[in-house]
């Protein structure tokens, strides 16, 4: 059985999908509960199923499912596992998306254009869930899609934490924004390692999609260290040509900092450019053998989702985790 179970007591039941279980087993690891038994498959024709081995009734049910590839087949799973928490009478449904599927998506950029993260947003609210949790939504603004409360997880300090360890000691350092929109963010590394900060003034042409061209580079990178921080890398495109940028200014090394490791298509093979030094991300998605190499280091996210989680349970403060920067 997971999670308590004794009459009048709130029963915290954790839920993971088939997309990232891994993390999802570690999450319950933490907590120190164990996940509920879920019978769930696709069909021959592509429709998904999901039945729940035992009583949600009243429970506290946390649904925990990473975006990653098919990401429209494991979006559709985890609304079906919601609808079926909702159906059988779950108190609180909160979805667990450490990637938010589709958060590029949040604003039109040209006539005619979608805004898919607030329908993926509609979608959960329809589906049945009450609250939302995420880690380092790509545009703050996504909180206001979905009509109830989101928990806005931010990865910093688990990556701060691997950084202070193996940059505590180098003075040469400076924290580099790859673009305009990521200066707020790279601000707050620099203000935290107490280092200066560099802008990559980019241009990406609306019309062909993974496409940048680096323009120019604000901040002195000549002989320093220069930490690249993102949200995502998903192509790797944008890392790469800003790392050549660096190296081409005079960069002594380039590491680079990330919470969402998408690495579509040719990524891992650009992120292996003799530029880059080191790559660093978080497993809010899940990671096979063929997208890691050498110079990967991959941090677990899980210990964050959990603490989470424990303070929505029991009530607690979520803002608090961060010393008030949520």
């Amino acid at each position: 059985m997971s999670g308590i179970v004794n009459p009048g007591e709130k029963r915290l039941v954790l839920i993971s999908g088939r997309a990232h279980p891994q993390l999802a087993a570690q999450v319950a690891e933490e907590l120190g509960t164990e996940l509920l038994e879920t019978e769930a498959r696709t069909f021959a024709n592509g429709e998904i199923y999901a039945r729940y081995g035992e009583s949600v009734r009243g429970a506290d049910a946390f649904v925990v499912q990473s975006h990653g590839e098919p990401i429209n087949e494991w979006i559709m799973e985890q609304l079906i596992m919601v609808d079926a928490l909702k159906r059988a009478s779950a108190k609180r449904i909160t979805v667990v998306v450490p990637y938010y599927p589709y958060s590029r998506q949040d604003k039109k950029g040209r006539g005619r254009e979608p805004i898919s993260a607030r329908l993926i947003a509609d979608l959960f609210k329809t589906a049945g869930a009450d609250r939302i949790m995420s880690v380092d939504l790509h545009a703050s603004q996504i909180q206001g899609f979905f009509d109830g409360p989101v928990d806005h997880l931010f990865a910093m300090p688990v990556l701060m934490n691997y950084f202070k360890e193996k940059l505590g000691d180098v003075d040469n350092l400076t924290v580099v924004s790859p673009d305009m929109g990521r200066v707020r963010v790279a601000d707050r590394w620099a203000d935290e390692l107490g280092s200066p900060l560099a802008i990559i003034h980019k241009r990406r042409d609306p019309k062909v999609a993974n496409e940048v061209t680096v323009h120019d580079i604000v901040g002195d990178v000549k002989g320093r260290v220069c930490l690249m921080v993102d949200d995502l890398i998903d192509t790797g495109g944008t890392i790469q040509k800003a790392a050549d940028a660096l190296k081409a200014h005079g960069a002594e090394r380039v590491v680079v900092a990330a919470t969402h490791a998408v690495f579509s298509g040719p990524a891992v093979e650009r992120l292996q450019d003799p530029a880059i030094d080191e790559v660093v991300v978080t497993d809010t998605l899940p990671l096979p053998d063929a997208k890691r190499f050498p110079t990967l280091t991959v941090l677990p996210i899980a210990p964050l989702l959990a603490r989470a989680i424990h303070e929505v349970f029991e009530d607690g403060s979520v803002t608090s985790m961060f010393d008030g920067a949520a």
